[in-house]
């Protein structure tokens, strides 16, 4: 899985951030073409400690503000939907990753005698 903005970051150092407080935020976003509509997920973001989860969902969110609203019937609801998600810093999938690199990170003692 590709998250955005973990470039050069081992997984022992992405842990250590997550303990120091980041997040891990995906954004939701709509598209729609008159009959239909589409919903998805943005790539994962890193989020350093103390800064806003906002500010990186700001493109998703327009996106769907322009995009999202002229699907019949499911393109109103997909969109607000989404901005909710977004306006409320989007969704955070810290635990989920964080569980996930515990599972495949062997811890430090083994990885030294392998």
């Amino acid at each position: 899985m590709k998250i955005q903005g973990v470039e050069g970051m081992s997984p022992d150092q992405l842990q250590f951030e997550i303990q120091r407080g980041a997040k891990l935020v995906c954004y939701h976003y709509c598209v729609s073409v008159i009959v239909m509509t589409f919903r998805r997920s943005s790539p994962v973001y890193f989020i350093p400690a103390g800064e806003s989860t906002l500010s990186k969902g700001l493109p998703w969110t327009a996106l769907t503000l322009v995009m999202g609203w002229w699907g019949f019937r499911w393109g109103p609801i997909f969109s607000i939907q989404s901005l909710i998600v977004n306006l409320k810093g989007g969704k955070d999938v810290t635990a989920a990753i964080s569980a996930a690199l515990a599972q495949s990170t062997p811890p430090a003692a083994f990885a030294a005698k392998a």
